[in-house]
C-alpha cells in the first residue's frame, strides 16, 4: 500500500532528524547535523534491504516515488532555516567542513565506479573455463 511508503519515509526522516540533532549536541552544536543527510542514507539503505527480502515492493514503492519527486523543493526549504550566515562569521571552520566533504565526495567517485563495474564471480569463472 502506498500508505507504508509514505510511513517508512516517515519513519527514515524522523529517525534522520534524531540522529543529526543527536550529534549536534554530542559536539556541541546547537543545530541538527546531517539529520536530512542520514534520513536518506537510512532511506536508500533501509529501501534497499526491504526491496532484496521482497518486503517492499508494489504500491508501497509508489508512496516513496511520490515524495521523492518532491525531495528536492523539500530540501531547498530545510536549508534556508540553516543560518548560513553566522556559520560563516563563526570562522573558516563551516568552509573547511565543506570543502573536505566535497574533496572526500570527489575522490570516492572512482571507488563507486570500480564497486559498481564488477561482476559477479559466478560469471567470472564461467568467462575463464570456456
Amino acid at each position: 500500500m502506498i500508505i507504508y511508503g509514505v510511513a517508512f519515509l516517515a519513519f527514515c526522516t524522523l529517525a534522520g532528524i534524531f540522529i543529526g540533532e543527536l550529534l549536534g549536541k554530542l559536539i556541541g552544536v546547537p543545530a541538527n547535523v546531517g539529520g536530512v543527510g542520514i534520513a536518506m542514507l537510512l532511506l536508500i539503505g533501509l529501501g534497499s534491504y526491504l526491496n532484496k527480502r521482497g518486503l517492499f515492493k508494489g504500491k508501497s514503492e509508489a508512496g516513496v516515488e511520490f515524495w521523492s519527486a518532491i525531495y528536492i523543493p523539500i530540501v531547498v526549504a530545510m536549508a534556508a532555516q540553516q543560518n548560513v550566515y553566522g556559520a560563516l562569521k563563526g570562522g573558516p571552520m563551516a568552509i573547511l567542513a565543506g570543502t573536505l566533504a566535497v574533496v572526500i565526495a570527489f575522490a570516492l567517485v572512482p571507488v563507486l565506479v570500480r564497486i559498481g563495474n564488477k561482476t559477479p564471480e559466478a560469471d567470472v569463472s564461467a568467462k575463464t573455463v570456456g
